[in-house]
């Protein structure tokens, strides 16, 4: 059977719209490690829940609810469901450079525009969405060295809906100490952007430059596509883990992940900037439509006399050449047999895409691809979270935790002509993360 202290088989990473990148990772991994917390053998049933809330200062607030159902049917099934609502509202970096006077730009419905004061970030303030989360996965133990898991998944917000089944085998061997594991997951994506899907690097259109509203439409509707566009996702993954010693235990895995299809993100643009630093006009982003993506991962975990520690190493390329390294560490320190603290500390560094770019020059070629999204960049990132857990009569776990995370983009060598020398375009991004746990 799988070891308590990890995450069992078919582990494989959804599709996430709204939080993308980095910041989905970590959320990954925090829910990983709930769920592997909940994970041991126990008969009936358990029900985990939460409520998550993420501020970013001057930008995204999220707010989301989870809530995780397993129970054991026999020695051999055990069920999982879960469901998660989230809702995001605030303002988010729409990929323009910082200018000394204020910017327009063409709501993504193409009625209205927004705006950016000079000297500011421009960020699109249209962002908000609720999503809601469905899944469930169905584990079943052969015997004592092999067991299986079935799962289907299920997203639906505004504009993104997504659908994913996944699989996983695991057996294990030499008297239980070594377990190797091998997942796969599918996920097909529908995408519907507010407004139509931009044409890639078409030129961003005003209201104000044409005579009358028809003529206005005419030259927007140019700029777009209106049909759906489609996303498949394939995830592989294998694995091995290995009792090193009574305390200790290693795991090592290794995935895989094909995307291709409709990769942009509609409500993305990048500035066109001539010799002095100043926006003439805005191309919306384009992206290749194929993505091969390779993840290696290494954790460690002990149990030591007054509690448990936690180390774990990710390396991800792609052929988008967008590489990071992931370090965390994580400390468990039991204050009684009903109590805990745990701290964590995380660093995520990452290399810009090759297509990454601050801004196009006027008077050269518009190149294929092209994306300003501070996501794609050269960025460093560090979280600080600490965690607290009580148990309670009748077996109830509460928990609190408490993490602050920052976001520092940095300049991948880009040269800033003229006026944006003069601003920070590549501004530090600040966020608190507050969770409250229960265990039924």
């Amino acid at each position: 059977m799988a070891s308590s202290l990890f995450l069992g088989v078919g582990v494989a990473v959804t599709s996430d719209n709204a939080l993308a990148g980095e910041q989905a990772a970590e959320t990954r991994d925090n829910t990983a490690e709930q769920e592997e917390q909940a994970s041991d053998p126990l008969s009936g049933a358990t029900i985990d829940a939460a409520l998550v809330y993420y501020q970013e200062q001057d930008r995204v607030t999220a707010a989301e609810g989870i809530i995780n159902y397993r129970q054991a049917l026999d020695d051999a099934n055990i069920i999982r469901g879960k469901i998660a609502l989230d809702a995001l509202t605030g303002a988010s970096a729409n990929g323009a450079v910082i200018q000394a006077s204020p910017q327009s730009f063409t709501r993504p419905s193409g009625t209205g525009v927004y705006q950016a004061r000079a000297g500011e970030l421009p960020l699109d303030d249209t962002f908000k969405d609720t999503r809601l989360q469905l899944s469930a996965n169905w584990q079943h133990l052969f015997s004592a060295k092999w067991q299986v898991s079935l799962g289907g998944y299920l997203s639906r917000e505004y504009d993104y809906t997504s659908l994913g089944v996944n699989a996983g085998l695991e057996h294990s061997f030499n008297q239980s100490n070594t377990q190797v594991f091998a997942g796969a997951a599918y996920y097909f994506d529908i995408v519907n952007p507010v407004g139509g899907r931009p044409v890639g690097m078409s030129e961003m259109v005003f209201r104000n430059d044409f005579a009358n509203e028809a003529e206005f439409r005419q030259a927007f509707d140019a700029t777009r596509f209106y049909d759906s566009a489609l996303k498949r996702t394939l995830d592989l993954n294998v694995g091995v883990t290995q009792t090193l010693n009574r305390r200790w235990q290693a795991q090592l895995s290794y995935g895989l992940s094909s995307v291709n299809g409709y990769l942009n993100d509609a409500y993305k643009v990048v500035s066109r900037v001539d010799s002095r630093g100043q926006a003439l006009g805005y191309h919306y982003e384009q992206r290749p439509d194929e993505r091969l993506k390779h993840n290696l991962y290494l954790m460690t975990k002990g149990a030591l006399d007054s509690g448990a520690l936690t180390f774990s190493y990710r390396y991800s390329n792609d052929d988008w050449s967008l590489q990071a390294h992931t370090f965390d560490a994580r400390y468990r320190y039991n204050l009684t047999g009903a109590a805990y603290w745990q701290w964590q500390f995380r660093v995520y560094l990452q290399d810009a895409a090759e297509f990454y770019h601050l801004y196009l020059t006027e008077g050269e070629p518009l190149p294929e691809f092209a994306s300003a999204d501070h996501r794609l960049g050269k960025m460093q990132t560090y979280t600080i979270g600490v965690k607290y857990g009580q148990k309670l009569e009748q077996g109830m776990l509460a928990s609190v935790r408490l993490a602050y995370y920052q976001q520092r983009p940095q300049n991948h060598g880009v040269e800033l002509p003229g006026e944006l020398a003069s601003f920070d375009q590549f501004p530090r991004l600040d966020a608190i993360v507050l969770q409250f746990g229960m265990r039924f």
